[in-house]
């Protein structure tokens, strides 16, 4: 059976449609979180990015909530006491959560409301068992 370019391009258009409908991956509530590490890197001055990796526990929740840790330890290793989330973009691949988070660095209390006290944070972070950097 022959089909026509249109045709064809028809199928493959309903096909990225079709996929683009298919739920994103659910929190997995099963299994105990494994945490994979953390890395940071130093954008600009105060900017600063945190990868974080895991398996199991709520899913994008639980990744989210690693990087902040990751990023309020941070903060006191430098000697500041807060940060400010930018941005956090978590992918699902393998069974392993990805986080790749932004933070800003500050002393004093920066604006905005996804704010952390680091010292509070990092408390919280060790009575939930979550690492931090």
């Amino acid at each position: 059976m022959m089909f026509k370019r249109a045709q064809i391009l028809g199928v493959a258009g309903a096909a990225v449609m079709l996929a683009a409908c298919t739920p994103a991956p659910v929190a997995t509530t099963d299994a105990a979180p494994e945490y994979l590490g953390i890395q940071t890197a130093l954008l600009d001055g105060d900017l600063v990015q945190f990868t974080v990796a895991m398996r199991g526990g709520n899913g994008a929740v639980d990744v989210a909530d690693y990087a902040a840790c990751a990023a309020a330890q941070y903060a006191l290793i430098r000697g500041a006491g807060f940060a400010r989330q930018v941005r956090t973009n978590i992918d699902f691949q393998g069974g392993i959560w990805r986080g790749d988070a932004v933070y800003t660095i500050s002393a004093a209390l920066p604006e905005g409301r996804k704010t952390l006290d680091a010292e509070v944070a990092v408390q919280g972070c060790g009575a939930r068992g979550v690492p931090t950097v």
